[in-house]
C-alpha cells in the first residue's frame, strides 16, 4: 500500500473517531448536567454524521 493511502486511511480513523469522541463527550456531558439520558446517542449521531460529512468533503470529492 502507497504511503499516501496509508495516511488517509489514519486520517479518516482519526475523523470518525475524534467525532465519535468530542460530540459523544458533549452529550454524555449534558445527559450528566441535565439529568436526562439521550443527549448521548445525540451526540454520537452527530460526531459520526459530521466526521463523515468531513471525509466525504476531504476525500470523496476528488
Amino acid at each position: 500500500m502507497p504511503k499516501s493511502e496509508e495516511n488517509a486511511m489514519w486520517s479518516i480513523f482519526g475523523y470518525l473517531l475524534s467525532g465519535l469522541l468530542f460530540w459523544g463527550g458533549f452529550g454524555y456531558g449534558l445527559d450528566k448536567w441535565l439529568d436526562k439520558n439521550y443527549f448521548t446517542l445525540i451526540g454520537l449521531l452527530v460526531g459520526i454524521s459530521g466526521a463523515i460529512y468531513l471525509v466525504w468533503l476531504r476525500f470523496g470529492r476528488e
